[in-house]
């Protein structure tokens, strides 16, 4: 794994991902009968998120600090692009691995740039280059550098708290990204936009990502693939999402898809790999005649007011001005829920259900509105999804038969071509 080069991520030279292999990874404690992670082989491709996910001490966490040898194998070996790791200098090692965690992990006595400078002061970057670094993730992670460059982490919010603590993570542009839970201390409207936003950075960087978590909601979400860990670490199932779903190799999978494998397959397909609709708007500083004038001529019956900085504000309905006796601040609905691009159908149709309009509000980076996405656009793509399920099953129902046949026909033909058995030999013979 080589060092970054001189060459500022800011200019647009990041480095991708790396390829990570575990060769036989151990690790025991001393006292402990059993080892906590017991010979652990696979291998990540560059640029993968990989999903590790299993009960609650099966050492999944372990295996992930190994890694970047927070926690010291007792044996095997660790590969990062071409280079082995496992008996470098771990403190170089670290700043070569980008590392986030539950509650953000920041230094409360720093600011929001002052953490996210850390690791590429430690490496020896310029002054100009890390200020440009620093206004740089934070732009990437979706927050005001001019904002949230000198807050410190007290005046921030639980979920901005997380993104700062991946634009650390990122700032000295690392090949790897390890994720041990970080989402896990925030609420679940949070979590969602939280993923949403993992989703679309690494839509654009393409690190190699090894996230732990507990919940298999969220490992389908984000993983490439999954590995489904038993106890002692060891590979129950290591695929991608949609082969675990629809075919688990055992009831401990099993157990850990659980019910609804179908519903989950919501989690699979993006907001963006479906119809985005445009949907007409007007904005606060319009002026009211104007906005009269829109609703109107509009072929809906309503309209998206949008703020000052283009977010969606207030769904305005015909009527809703007159009976508000022509002010904005008292008509119309608030916007309550919206959906990234990178939202998941199972995200847009729980927004959508608890909307009375049955639509919801598609948004970007810095939640400026995009278009929308209604009722019929996700159930025609659900129902898309269970038609393609059901020829993928029936024509695995047929690969069984066929496979049944042959067999079938096999042990016949053996058994026409094995030599009769002899009779019993006299005893003059």
């Amino acid at each position: 794994m080589s060092e970054p080069s001189d060459q500022s991520p800011a200019s647009g030279a990041s480095v991708a991902g790396a390829t990570i292999q575990l060769e036989n990874l151990t690790k025991r404690y001393p006292g402990s009968a059993e080892p906590a992670v017991d010979s652990v082989s696979m291998e990540i491709k560059a640029g993968e998120t990989v999903v590790f996910v299993g009960p609650s001490g099966c050492g999944k966490s372990t295996t992930l600090k190994m890694i970047n040898r927070l926690i010291e194998p007792t044996s095997g070996r660790i590969r990062i692009g071409d280079e082995d790791v496992t008996d470098m200098d771990p403190v170089k090692l670290r700043r070569k691995i980008g590392y986030a965690i539950q509650s953000s992990g920041l230094f409360p006595h720093m600011t929001v740039a002052e953490n996210v400078a850390l690791v590429p002061k430690m490496v020896g970057w310029s002054k100009s280059r890390v200020k440009d670094r620093v206004e740089e993730m934070l732009d990437l992670v979706g927050l005001d550098p001019r904002e949230f460059h000198g807050r410190y982490p007290r005046q921030l919010s639980g979920g901005q708290q997380q993104r700062v603590g991946v634009a650390r993570a990122l700032a000295a542009d690392p090949p790897v990204l390890l994720m041990d839970e970080p989402f896990g201390a925030v609420d679940p409207i949070t979590r969602d936009h939280l993923q949403d936003e993992l989703i679309r950075l690494q839509h654009e960087l393409h690190k190699t990502i090894v996230f732990v978590t507990h919940d298999f909601d969220e490992a389908i979400k984000l993983g490439d693939r999954i590995a489904v860990l038993r106890e002692r670490s060891h590979i129950a199932q290591f695929d991608t999402p949609e082969a675990i779903l629809t075919n688990p190799t055992d009831d401990f999978v099993s157990g850990f898809v659980g019910a609804g494998a179908a519903l989950k397959r919501l989690n699979l397909t993006r907001v963006r790999d479906v119809g985005i609709a445009e949907f007409p708007t007007v904005t606060v500083d319009d002026p009211l005649q104007a906005i009269f004038d829109r609703l109107r001529d509009a072929t809906t019956n309503e309209l998206l007011l949008l703020d000052q900085r283009g977010r969606p504000y207030k769904w305005l309905r015909r009527g809703d001005l007159m009976r508000a006796k022509g002010s904005l601040a008292r008509a119309g609905t608030l916007v309550h829920d919206t959906v990234t691009r990178d939202a998941t159908l199972r995200d847009a149709l729980e927004a959508v259900l608890t909307d009375s309009g049955g639509r919801v509000a598609v948004t970007g980076r810095r939640g400026e509105f995009i278009g929308v996405v209604d009722m019929e656009t996700l159930m025609n793509s659900v129902h898309e999804m269970l038609e393609a399920d059901r020829l993928t099953a029936i024509e695995h129902r047929h690969e069984l038969e066929e496979l049944r046949r042959q067999q079938t026909r096999l042990e016949q033909e053996g058994a026409e071509a094995a030599p009769a058995p002899e009779g019993p030999k006299r005893a003059d013979a």
